[in-house]
């Protein structure tokens, strides 16, 4: 299924930053994706789906795929300004955003310190906090080395940018980020007023009880737990037997969630 696109770059806060459009509407969903990861390992086989009857800006974040790095580490405060920036630049001033993983948490800070840009938002397999995730998710985690990392996101990165440095560079700054995990805090996270999305795989990084936590912190928000494991409900390149009608449900969740108006009482 193959679906018109436009590329381009923009100078962002001293970096080279990569998009995507997609599809038109009239406020554009936001993909951000997560960590070692690019548009296409992300959400090459979602966006069909999505941009059907959506306008999408899919983003690459610092030191991945085509954008450039800067001389500082990633943060998930840095991506959120980064994202926000790139929308100025573009002259967007209201978005939709979807972010999978630790695009997902992303898209949490861009919703706690950015709320004027932000209409609606889709968490996917994301945390808030590290006790978010499964138990034994740092096990090993200090030692590994870009052996460790899945040879799809590898893969995926150099065909986009044949430079093994970059590779490595983007490697350990995702995994000093996820030592360094910086939690948002609870009364954060009750104090986005947007409407939200979570959706959670049932055997996925995240447990079940955080996001069920963040789905009380966030007033008006609606929880999804799908079967399958970390990335199969938007068929990211590493999950196994990329089902079609799986995408296809996914993405008619999210529109349903994103064509209607939920307020809690």
């Amino acid at each position: 299924m193959e679906t018109e696109k436009i590329t381009g770059t923009k100078s962002v806060n001293g970096i080279s930053m990569y998009y995507e459009v997609y599809g038109e509407g009239e406020i554009p969903l936001v993909l951000i994706h997560g960590g070692g990861s690019t548009i296409p390992s992300n959400f090459g086989n979602f966006i069909p789906y999505l941009a059907q009857n959506n306008k999408l800006i899919a983003v690459e974040l610092q030191a991945h795929g085509r954008t450039s790095d800067r001389d500082a580490p990633e943060s998930f405060e840095q991506d959120a300004n980064d994202v926000v920036t790139l929308l100025e630049q573009l002259d967007i001033a209201k978005a939709n955003f979807l972010g999978f993983s630790n695009g997902g948490t992303t898209t949490l800070h861009i919703a706690v310190r950015y709320p004027i840009v932000v209409n609606k938002i889709v968490v996917i397999s994301a945390n808030y906090q590290k006790t978010g995730l499964i138990d034994g998710f740092y096990d090993g985690f200090g030692a590994a080395t870009l052996d460790h990392m899945p040879e799809g996101l590898k893969k995926s990165y150099l065909e986009l940018n044949p430079d093994p440095a970059g590779l490595q560079n983007m490697f350990e700054k995702d995994k000093q980020r996820m030592l360094n995990y910086i939690d948002l805090s609870d009364d954060e996270i009750a104090g986005i007023k947007a409407e939200a999305l979570l959706m959670l795989a049932d055997r996925d990084v995240i447990t079940p009880e955080h996001l069920v936590k963040t789905s009380r912190l966030i007033k008006n928000s609606r929880l999804v737990i799908l079967p399958g494991i970390h990335g199969s409900m938007i068929g990211e390149i590493c999950a196994p037997d990329i089902d079609p009608k799986t995408l296809e449900f996914t993405a008619g969740l999210i529109e349903s969630f994103l064509h209607s108006s939920y307020t809690a009482t």
